[in-house]
Parts: C-alpha cells; structure tokens; sequence
C-alpha cells in the first residue's frame, strides 16, 4: 500500500492504475478508522481492481472549534487498518494542499437538504465544508465509484445532489450503517464515550427500533412516531436535539409515512453529539 500527500502523486497512481484496465474506488475519510470504514473498503475491493482511502480531518465542515480540536488523529494505526483492509492507496495530505493561499472557492448546496437537520444545528457552513472537500477530492482522485456509509444520511444526500448538479462522472455508492454488537451506529466519536455514557447512548437505536415497529405496525402519523422515539429517549435520561421524519430525497418534513420515510435523529451524550437514522416504509429492508 502506498501513502500520497499530494495531488499530483495522487492522479498519477490513479492513472496508472487506469490504465493497467483497473476500474478505482474512493473512499472519503477523516481518519479515526472503525469497522464501519473498513466495511466500506470491503464493498468497494469487491468491485474494482484500484481501492483509495483519503484521509483528511477537513475543518471547514467542523463548526465547533472543540470538536475540531477533540477529532483523534493517529496515521499510524489508521494506514495499518487500511492496508489490512485491503486498500491500494491511502491520499493523506496537509491542509495546505487541499486549501493553498488564496483558496477562494466555497461549493454550495441550497434547499432543505442543507438547510435543515445537521444544516440547521451546525449551520450552512458544515454542508458547504463538506460539499467543497469532496468536490475537491472527486475531482483530485477521478475514481469510477466513491463509496458512503448510510448513517450519514443527509451527508450523502448533499453528496449525491452535489455531483448531479456538476455533473462528476463518478458513481456514488451509499452502504448499510455499520453497528456494534449492542447496535450503536460505528463513530469516531464513540471512543469518547465514558462506559455510563456508552449504556445511555444504547437508548438511540432503541428508540429508532421503537419507531421502526410503531411503523410496520400501522402507524403513520410522524408526530405520534417522533413521541413514540422522545419516550424511549426519556428513560434513558437523554433529549434529541432532533428526530425527524422526512422524504428520503429532499429532507422535506412529511406528516405521514405513506413511502419510504428517513427518520433521522441528532443526540448530545454528555458532550458528545451522536446521529443516527432508519428508513421507513421500504419493506422488509427496513434499516
């Protein structure tokens, strides 16, 4: 496996891997690897011959300087992982090669896909920061196919509206939520949980389990399905910051599930903030 920092080395290893008729795959990251980044590299290596992973702790998305700041970075164990993973190339580079003096280029999404849930609590600046890295990425790294964990929801649909509307020509592959044992969703941010903290947080898939069954059940009203979560939440000590019910494709908020519905879901445990999400009224599939 080979690490590259920049660009230039980059498009030339991608090239060459072109050209020796390997079909390449991309996988966007920040580091701090789990095995739901990994589960990402196996999708990936099943359907192409050249696997990169990019890791760059992009602060542009980041709107709290905490949190920017409380990121775990350790190269070391990650470029391990990756290669165990099976990935061909890992792009790690500075700050300085993604965004240079004079860098003066913000990608914007607009609409409700931006605007609402992670939009609305982090501001539009967090979509714009992550519309322009992976922009800059798909661009830099020309993969055939970039590949994207379901439990960032919003995340990929800004992804997906964002290559329509440039017209990249790169397939966006979105894969299951990836989710312990206990199932909590796989984050980097759950290594900051104390053990206390790590049972309360439990309560998160619980309560979108909760509201998975209220649904396949009969019940379609999104007010009395979000109380049905809020209750499950409240035992646990914890309050969303939100839990919505919304078009799988626009964000927009529905009063009823009548079609396939996202629920997604935004908590603070302790200081940390964890997302979570379930796609209703899709059949037996339902995640």
């Amino acid at each position: 496996m080979r690490i590259v920092r920049t660009v230039r080395e980059l498009r030339a290893a991608v090239a060459a891997a072109k050209a020796a008729g390997s079909t390449a795959a991309l996988i966007p990251t920040m580091g701090a690897l789990h095995e739901g980044h990994l589960s990402l590299v196996r999708a990936a290596r099943a359907e192409h011959g050249f696997v990169m992973m990019s890791i760059f702790v992009n602060p542009t998305q980041f709107t709290e300087a905490a949190d920017l700041a409380a990121y775990p970075r350790n190269e070391d164990r990650d470029a391990a992982l990756a290669e165990s993973a099976g990935v061909d190339l890992v792009f790690a580079p500075d700050a300085a090669e993604l965004y240079p003096a004079g860098f003066a280029t913000t990608v914007h999404v607009a609409g409700a896909i931006t605007e609402t849930l992670e939009g609305a609590g982090r501001g539009p600046a967090h979509f714009d920061g992550v519309a322009t890295i992976v922009s800059k990425l798909l661009i830099a790294a020309a993969p055939d196919a970039a590949y994207f964990g379901q439990k960032d929801a919003q995340q990929l649909v800004v992804v997906r509206r964002m290559v329509a509307d440039l017209g990249l020509p790169v397939r966006i592959v979105a894969c299951p939520t990836s989710r312990d044992d206990d199932g909590l969703a796989r984050s980097s941010r759950n290594t900051r949980l104390s053990t206390e903290q790590r049972s309360s947080a439990l309560a998160i898939p619980r309560a979108l389990a909760a509201i998975a069954e209220s649904a396949r059940s009969g019940e379609t009203d999104a007010a009395a399905l979000r109380e049905r979560g809020a209750a499950v939440l409240a035992q646990s000590g914890l309050t969303a910051e939100y839990l919505a019910l919304v078009d799988p494709d626009t964000l927009e908020a529905v009063p009823r599930v009548t079609g396939a519905t996202l629920c997604a879901i935004a908590v603070r445990v302790g200081e940390v903030r964890l997302i979570d999400n379930v796609l209703l009224g899709a059949g037996p599939e339902q995640r």
